[in-house]
């Protein structure tokens, strides 16, 4: 599984050694906000808290025998308070998992799994904006060709290009801090969320004291459109990945050459043909990108369950939360490891601006001949014609394939100009002269 290169902090949250000391860490809080109601003696806490106690020193026991009793009982969660009341082994184990449905515990304890993995993702994205920051900083004022529709458009700067990526991921960023604020909510409202038998106070304490919300109002379970938004937006976040990658992988291309991810040493790039140097990794992000998003629909899938609940969403969510948690970590480890080591080539920029023989100043000089006095009709109609003319002589391979000088040689549009004049209009200077205004936008 590709869960097994993320980070082991992320893959921790996710085993079933945390996920029941999660549930252990609320039980027993219900059971401390019991005693405070008047419900649960004191004593008989006391025997509780030691019971999880010993089960909090051996999770992997605790797992161990949790397995081995679901085997029979067919339930995980009346298998888990089986196993925890054979540690407390006394009669106060009665008021162990007392007034809670599973879900309680369950969904609450996903809550806190969600959260840790978040603070991960968060701080994934702060690692990583400062290695796009740096290299756009470095590349601030590096030529190269603008694409639209893969064709050449007008110029810009590399940098300006690695502005606009680190500014795809600052709102990475607030989406994932927003959405670790959405799924930080428990509940404990029993079966169908009436708290019938347990007062709200309960579960007032216990949220507070987990660092979560409490649900305003629930079912049997927390309504499953919060998880699908947690979902959605671990999906978008991998979609600017891939929105990157496949830019990245253009320009690695050969005819292209302006970027390059890090090829080490040793490493090979086809097993037929050893002079390939193939944009692997960025084709592997955006592989796993979609991955991400069929996750977000099955979290989609799961918002519309029967009355209070059914269970049709808990095995999807078995495998959808730690799977795309995990995954969205090992992609933006992956992605801070490109930006690092990502082979710039400036002459091959420069080389590359070349290839469009400077018709990339054509709305340059159709805005100026508009100034002049000339309707926008006419004026586009004399740089176009003057443009294809260019494209004609390049196609022949005609050595005047020259778009100033075809502009300069063309009498209709040299009289409008005074002697420099369109050379100073048919500069990179022309189109840069704001880039730093952009930079100090973003505070680059």
């Amino acid at each position: 599984m590709i869960t097994r290169y993320s980070r082991p902090e992320m893959r921790a949250i996710w085993t079933d050694e945390n996920k029941l000391r999660l549930w252990l860490q609320i039980e027993l809080l219900v059971a401390e906000a019991l005693v405070k109601e008047g419900i649960v003696p004191a004593a008989d806490f006391e025997k509780i808290k030691s019971g999880c106690d010993k089960c909090m020193a051996d999770l992997p026991g605790l797992v161990a025998r949790q397995r081995e009793l679901e085997k029979t009982l067919n339930h995980d969660v009346i298998a888990f308070v089986e196993a925890v009341s054979e540690k407390i082994n006394h009669p106060a184990s009665r008021w162990f998992h007392f007034g809670l449905t599973s879900y309680d515990v369950v969904d609450t304890a996903l809550s806190l799994q969600l959260v840790q993995s978040a603070d991960i993702l968060i701080a994934d994205v702060k690692e990583l904006l400062p290695v796009i920051a740096r290299r756009a900083r470095e590349h601030k004022l590096t030529p190269c060709i603008g694409r639209s529709h893969g064709v050449h458009a007008e110029p810009i700067t590399f940098g300006l290009k690695l502005a606009v990526m680190y500014d795809e991921f600052r709102r990475a960023l607030e989406r994932l801090q927003r959405a670790r604020e959405i799924v930080a909510v428990g509940k404990l409202s029993g079966a169908v969320g009436t708290s019938a038998h347990l007062p709200p106070r309960v579960e007032a304490y216990v949220c507070k004291r987990l660092g979560l919300r409490p649900a305003p109002v629930a079912t049997q379970v927390i309504q499953r459109d919060i998880h699908a938004e947690f979902q959605t937006v671990l999906a978008l976040v991998a979609a600017s990945i891939e929105r990157w990658a496949v830019e990245f992988r253009h320009l690695q291309r050969t005819e292209v050459l302006e970027a390059e991810e890090p090829f080490t040493k040793g490493q090979k790039g086809s097993s037929a043909m050893p002079h390939k140097r193939n944009p692997i990794t960025w084709e592997r992000l955006s592989g796993l990108a979609r991955v991400l998003r069929a996750n977000a629909i099955a979290a989609h899938e799961n918002v519309a369950l029967w009355h209070e609940r059914d269970i049709s969403h808990s095995s999807v969510e078995r495998i959808i939360f730690p799977d795309s948690c995990t995954l969205l970590d090992y992609m933006l480890s992956l992605l801070i490891r490109l930006m690092d080591g990502l082979a710039v080539y400036p002459e091959n920029m420069k080389r590359n601006i070349g290839l469009s023989l400077g018709m990339w100043n054509s709305q340059t000089v159709m805005l100026a001949l508009i100034r002049k006095g000339l309707t926008r009709e006419r004026a586009y109609e004399l740089v176009q014609r003057n443009a294809m003319k260019t494209w004609e002589a390049k196609h022949a391979g005609r050595d005047d394939a020259d778009f100033l000088a075809q502009l300069k040689s063309d009498a209709e549009i040299a009289r409008h100009f005074a002697p420099g004049e369109l050379e100073k209009l048919c500069s990179l200077e022309f189109h840069f002269r704001h880039v730093g205004y952009r930079f100090k936008k973003l505070g680059l």
